[in-house]
């Protein structure tokens, strides 16, 4: 791994080296390195760029690193990647893609992860995209995510996208059985003429499931933003959605929530609210010293924390 490929790691996984733990590092489209341990096995797809992600049933206080590195310009890559979580287990996984494109060729990475949830686990899901370089090519990412959680089982997941990616596309879906929960939280900004667009759609199956999914974006120049969320309630459920988006100088955001009852007893709720930096929130900072451009960035900076 050379000194780009540390970078990137460190960006989108918060490693400074090889993590403990399970873990397989792609770099540039192939296998970089890789560990297993009793609990947590990781197998190569026969069929398809990928990797299958086993963990056994009752596994505790463990993780799995699985982050994508992309250092050469012109690289398009796809991988497939199926988690399949036994009963019981708390585990945390990072993921996450980093690109440094240092040429003029428009560099891809495209990533559909389907995880299989089993019941009462309790799983942490951190995903980080991230782009770097002197390049005038592309970085691209369009992730997707699908998950389909047993009965009792709740999984978190946090998406990151602060700079460096001028185009994604990233789709999560998911399936809820009984008392099933899932959180997603997402971080997003954009500058430049990049275009993000995310698109949720929770199916709350079983009776007592529940979603809560909460955006917070901001988008800055000439750049674009689409939220769409789609929650659906087909039983005794509660699902909540909420965009939160700051506009600056001639960006464009859109935020399209819907909220569908299919059964008497679903409790659904959406939010979105699209705004400008308040005048009295830079004007009480200047107070205290700092520029415009200065308290700008305090504000951005906290409301993305």
């Amino acid at each position: 791994m050379d000194e780009i490929q540390k970078t990137l790691l460190e960006e989108v996984a918060g490693l400074h080296e090889v993590p403990a733990g399970a873990y397989n590092i792609r770099a540039n489209g192939g296998l970089d390195s890789r560990n297993t341990t009793a609990n947590i096995d990781i197998v190569t797809k026969k069929d398809q760029p990928g990797i299958d992600i086993i963990i056994k049933s009752g596994t505790k206080k463990e993780s799995v690193h699985i982050p994508v590195l992309l250092s050469q310009s012109g690289l398009q890559d796809m991988v497939y990647n199926d988690f399949y979580i036994g009963d019981d287990c708390d585990v945390v996984i990072v993921a996450g893609c980093g690109i440094h494109n240092g040429g003029d060729k428009l560099t891809k990475h495209d990533g559909i992860h389907t995880f299989h949830i089993g019941k009462n686990a309790h799983i942490k899901y951190v995903e980080k995209h991230y782009g770097s370089g002197e390049g005038t090519g592309e970085n691209v990412m369009n992730p997707q995510t699908i998950v389909y959680i047993e009965d009792g089982g709740f999984m978190e997941m946090e998406t990151v996208q602060i700079r460096g990616i001028d185009s994604t596309e990233r789709v999560t879906k998911a399936k809820l059985g009984a008392h099933a929960r899932i959180v997603i939280t997402e971080k997003i900004m954009t500058h430049g003429r990049q275009y993000a667009k995310t698109e949720f759609e929770v199916d709350m199956d079983g009776e007592g499931s529940s979603t809560n999914v909460i955006s917070r974006s901001v988008a800055k120049d000439d750049s674009s933003q689409l939220f769409v969320s789609k929650i659906n309630g087909n039983n005794k459920c509660a699902g909540h959605t909420e965009c939160d988006a700051i506009i600056m100088d001639r960006a464009h955001i859109s935020a399209v929530p819907e909220i569908t009852a299919n059964d008497l007893e679903a409790e659904l709720i959406h939010e979105a609210a699209i705004g400008k930096i308040a005048g009295e929130q830079i004007v009480k900072l200047m107070t205290l010293g700092l520029t415009e451009a200065e308290a700008e960035e305090q504000i951005v900076n906290g409301f993305l924390k």
